[in-house]
């Protein structure tokens, strides 16, 4: 089922772009693991859009894709479970945005 941010096993999936990326992605990852959120990093060979996919069907709350442009930036490319994408912004907000979705439900 589709479980809220704060009581799901799989919040957050960080999805690079191409082979360049994957180590931004874990990197973005392991920020997110030390925040305190379940994260996982899509190393896999698959396509862009194969990976969004498959994150989607496993009800990752969050896909966050990385590219050139977010690594330059330290930032991610924010998409929902649901396939709505709501852009760009830093790591370090969409940190704060996370926190303050679970304390909305606390």
């Amino acid at each position: 089922g589709k479980w809220p941010l704060w009581l799901s096993p799989r919040q957050v999936a960080v999805v690079p772009v191409s082979a360049d990326q994957k180590e931004y992605a874990s990197r973005v990852a392991c920020d997110l693991e030390q925040a305190g959120f379940e994260t996982q990093a899509d190393l896999s060979n698959s396509t862009l859009p194969k990976k969004i996919r498959a994150n989607q069907l496993a009800q990752f709350n969050y896909i966050l894709v990385v590219g050139r442009e977010e690594q330059a930036e330290g930032a991610v490319n924010v998409r929902t479970r649901d396939n709505v994408v709501h852009g760009k912004q830093t790591l370090a907000s969409f940190v704060a945005q996370l926190h303050d979705e679970v304390a909305a439900f606390k």
